[in-house]
């Protein structure tokens, strides 16, 4: 994929207001339209943005009529199967999956086909099956290019929008690397997306990877899990700033993942403050937001769950009229047995300046919860 080079813009302030209508713990989640049952599976409620995904889609299905099985599978592969496998019995006319793991859904994909029952991929792209019909996502490329805007715009080296400033600091500034999970097809595109902006800082030394480690296979971060990713910051810390360097810059892939680093940072003795690291993130989770107004987090990448919850219903009320569903993208998300068509949204980055533009005028977060 090229890289792209999308100025960073403020969320439109007439987005829906996020509702929240999913049952608690990993019941049926049955709602009460009128119309035909759609199953939703998604990942897990370990991490609030999938509850929000959840929600949003729930809500904007209901909205429709639509009766609504919505699933939560904590992470485990054959839950997630299982889930999807009831919802088909139960006679779902379609369905929009989150996948934990996009290489392990292939019979039970073909058992929806074998039903003519019509699959959305939901921001995690589902690979290795020819029966995944449209995938609604964001622009993950540009995602990974913003993440590493923000750590350069942070270290004072560019804008926002990846513009190299003039007079920058020359470094050379040591920097660490996390992804996410590689059985998690975003994190490839986010961490290319990443290098594409700082390899070249890498190989010119204006950034250093003390530890080495540069490869997604050494870097990647199972399950997005930040208890994970706190336990290796904490070895990285060990094993090569021992000798009274320090660590400048992190880029992180996830909140979650930020908030395990920013633990790590803590318990080795870093302070907020002049020498705190600057740390870039992704899904504006309340935690984080906050960090970022303490200081503990530089950045994260805003991604409106509701209005990628508006995409994938669109796409699936569309299939069930017999109407083809809006798309964007046609070309780039190879799921290993087709091209899947997508419709992709723009992600925007979110700094302590902007708060209140991008997540309190569109009221994805108030400024109570942001500050209580």
């Amino acid at each position: 994929m090229k890289a792209k080079k999308i100025l960073v813009a403020a969320v439109a302030a007439g987005a829906l207001l996020l509702t929240s209508c999913a049952g608690t713990g990993g019941g049926s989640g049955e709602g009460e339209g009128g119309g035909g049952l759609i199953g939703v599976a998604m990942p897990t409620k370990s991490s609030e943005r999938w509850i929000q995904d959840g929600d949003a889609v729930k809500a904007a299905l209901e909205d429709q009529g639509y009766t609504v099985d919505l699933q939560y599978a904590e992470d485990d592969i054959p839950t997630q199967v299982s889930q999807i496998e009831n919802m088909i019995t139960k006679g779902a006319e379609a369905l929009i999956i989150a996948s934990i793991d996009g290489t392990t859904l292939s019979q039970v994909l073909q058992d929806a086909a074998d039903a003519e029952i019509p699959v959305i991929a939901y921001d995690r792209l589902i690979r290795d099956s020819e029966n995944v019909d449209y995938y609604a996502s964001f622009d993950n490329f540009t995602v990974g290019q913003q993440q590493a805007w923000s750590v350069l715009n942070g270290l004072g080296l560019a804008e926002l929008d990846g513009t190299p400033i003039d007079g920058a600091p020359e470094g050379p500034f040591n920097i660490e690397l996390f992804a996410g999970s590689l059985d998690d097809n975003n994190a490839f595109f986010f961490f290319d997306g990443a290098m594409d902006v700082l390899q070249p800082l890498i190989d010119d030394g204006t950034l250093v990877v003390k530890s080495g480690q540069t490869d997604i296979e050494q870097v990647a971060t199972l399950r997005w899990d930040g208890e994970t990713a706190q336990s290796r910051m904490e070895d990285i810390l060990t094993a090569n700033y021992s000798d009274g360097t320090t660590v400048d810059a992190v880029l992180s892939p996830y909140d979650g993942i930020s908030r395990g680093i920013i633990s790590a940072l803590t318990d080795a003795g870093y302070a907020v403050g002049e020498d705190w690291p600057i740390i870039s993130g992704q899904d504006a989770e309340l935690d984080s937001v906050k960090a970022i107004v303490s200081g503990e987090q530089y950045a994260t990448i805003f991604k409106d769950t509701r209005e990628l919850a508006q995409v994938a219903v669109d796409m699936a009320v569309a299939l069930l009229n017999d109407e083809e569903p809006e798309t964007n993208n046609t070309t780039d998300y190879d799921n290993g047995v087709k091209i899947v068509p997508s419709f992709l949204l723009d992600p925007v980055i979110v700094v302590k300046d902007n708060i209140t533009q991008t997540l309190v005028d569109t009221g994805y977060w108030t400024e109570e919860e942001i500050n209580g």
